[in-house]
């Protein structure tokens, strides 16, 4: 007995931006930049599982903090490789560098704020004169 295969789903620009919580524009910023590749119908854009995925890594990459072109990066080693590790390896190696890049912002915020303290106090000291 010959099985047919299942129709995969598919996806308009309007149900992955309702699903997300974005606007088509950013969807179609993410095409723009190469991570997401639908079909076309006419001037209507298809997204498969595929796309919905790598826009959900996309989204879960720009909420740490990620580059796009590291998230692109990470997303095509995930889909080229059968071995996980390269892929966790690297994905640990830019989350180290982030955490870095984070805990120097940080330091940078707290001097500032202690300097914006040291001026509020200068300037309330000065108007009590």
């Amino acid at each position: 007995m010959h099985r047919s295969a299942e129709p995969r789903p598919t996806f308009s620009i309007a149900e992955l931006a309702a699903e997300f919580d974005i606007t088509p524009r950013a969807i179609r910023f993410y095409e723009d930049h190469g991570i997401l590749t639908p079909k076309r119908a006419g001037l209507r854009r298809i997204y498969d599982a595929r796309d919905r995925t790598r826009l959900k890594l996309t989204l879960r990459g720009k909420r740490l903090g990620l580059t796009l072109a590291q998230i692109r990066e990470l997303i095509d080693m995930y889909e080229s490789s059968k071995d996980a590790r390269p892929q966790a390896q690297r994905f640990l190696a830019l989350l180290e560098q982030h955490r870095t890049t984070l805990e120097q912002q940080r330091e940078d915020i707290e001097v500032t704020l202690a300097e914006i303290a040291r001026h509020v106090a200068d300037c309330k000291r000065l108007l009590k004169r």
